[in-house]
């Protein structure tokens, strides 16, 4: 069977052996909305738990609006220019308005970059900045947590008057799902902030992963957060595998928060009858693949459905490198992941992005892993703690002859964006 995995801008189509595949996970067919421009008007006029937006502005000076960066493909141009008008219709001037990148500890995202991100019009009319999780003098504290996290939150989101955020709902592998609360913690949070919430105290949790809300302490945590911050409002978005837009709720965080989740559960789920020895899966394509950082997001999103000491076969371009310097640090000084968590469990102490690779050991301890990209050499890809082949078909074929002539196969094209399950088994 031809399957067309996501893979960098283009895509990549492999080709794999019917008799071992016994299920390609999918997204859900699900109707795109026929008039999206009208669903984000209206959902700003009718928001859920608030007054209306233009209500919500009038009176106040200034706004913060928050936004994700270029790692995630939010529908910014149909949203932010009716979320803009409204503010204006307010009384708020665009001099007023900043717009503020969530890059959490990430690079920050210039020129064309923030086209991509905003729209061509908006870079060049409102004051448009990156938060720097790094430089705590931009940062005001707010107390800390209920489990002890010291809350940071950029200074310009902290002193505006009213506080937004346009982010994207989809699984995310700690948090459950990505949007609302998480624009504010990690996204515009301190350094000091993102590493405790980052911490293996939180992220050890068994219900810290993909789609795992209730009990979540990474969820609850960042919930609490957004809340001490401030958000007032918030806009969440569902979009399909072709990025059309398949749902917009717009209001009180948690309220529009649910009922974005309803959805992008619906459209994310499938399932398996059960684990099988190997999955073919991808990083889910540009953005999300240009980095190996945001890779290790494919491999972990496949990990419910491998049987333990299967195979995962992960295809992404790469075409960034690595990631952060201190990412890459990690793999200078722990040359297998077992010195890195032995280094992990036994310091004490929390570093920049180590975090990816603690959720990274729970796939590749369940797991064999196998990396076909053009954007690391076999020699770089093998200090990554995974194995290199140059071909999806040639790496199937190894796991096969590996596995025997019963090997069974599944395959996850979106990576990330599934959210493959085990179905319950039926009752007796």
């Amino acid at each position: 069977m031809r399957i067309h995995l996501a893979y960098g801008r283009k895509g990549l189509e492999v080709d794999l052996p019917d008799r071992h595949l016994v299920k390609v996970l999918d997204y859900q067919a699900m109707a795109p909305l026929a008039d999206p421009a009208g669903a984000v008007a209206d959902c700003l006029r009718r928001p859920v738990g608030t007054p209306p937006l233009v209500e919500m502005a009038r009176g106040k000076r200034t706004a913060c609006i928050v936004v994700c960066d270029i790692t995630r493909p939010v529908p910014n141009a149909l949203v932010l220019p009716p979320l803009l008008d409204a503010l204006h219709s307010g009384g708020i001037a665009a001099a007023d308005i900043s717009i503020l990148i969530a890059t959490g500890l990430h690079r920050p995202n210039w020129d064309s970059e923030l086209e991509e991100v905003l729209g061509p019009d908006i870079p060049r009319h409102y004051a448009v900045y990156n938060h720097d999780g790094r430089n705590l003098a931009e940062h005001r504290f707010l107390g800390h947590s209920p489990r002890g996290i010291p809350i940071w939150i950029d200074a310009r989101f902290v002193e505006a008057d009213l506080k937004i955020a346009v982010g994207l709902i989809e699984p995310h592998f700690m948090a459950g799902f990505s949007g609302g609360r998480k624009l504010v913690c990690p996204g515009i949070a301190a350094r000091e902030t993102i590493l405790a919430w980052h911490s293996p105290a939180l992220l050890e949790s068994p219900l810290a992963r993909a789609g795992s809300l209730d009990g979540n302490p990474v969820h609850e945590e960042n919930t609490w957060i957004a809340r001490r911050a401030g958000l007032d409002f918030v806009v969440n978005t569902v979009i399909d595998q072709h990025r059309r837009l398949l749902h917009v709720s717009a209001g009180e965080m948690d309220a529009a928060f649910a009922s974005a989740v309803d959805v992008a559960r619906q459209a994310a789920v499938d399932r398996l009858a059960a684990p099988v020895d190997v999955v073919v899966t991808s990083a889910a394509g540009y953005p999300l693949d240009a980095t190996y950082y945001q890779t290790i997001k494919g491999m972990v999103a496949v990990e419910p459905i491998i049987r333990p000491g299967g195979t995962i076969i992960i295809a992404a371009e790469i075409s960034e490198g690595v990631g952060g310097p201190e990412f890459a640090a990690l793999f200078d000084e722990h040359p297998d992941l077992d010195s890195f968590l032995r280094w992990m469990h036994s310091s004490g102490e929390v570093r920049t992005d180590q975090w990816q690779l603690e959720m990274f050991a729970r796939a590749a301890k369940k797991a064999r892993i196998t990396l076909v990209t053009d954007g690391l050499s076999p020699a770089q890809v093998r200090r990554m703690y995974v194995n290199h082949c140059a071909s999806v078909e040639s790496a199937v074929a190894e796991a096969i002859e590996r596995y025997g002539p019963t090997a069974t196969l599944a395959a996850v094209p979106k990576g990330p964006y599934v959210l493959p399950e085990i179905a319950p088994a039926s009752p007796r």
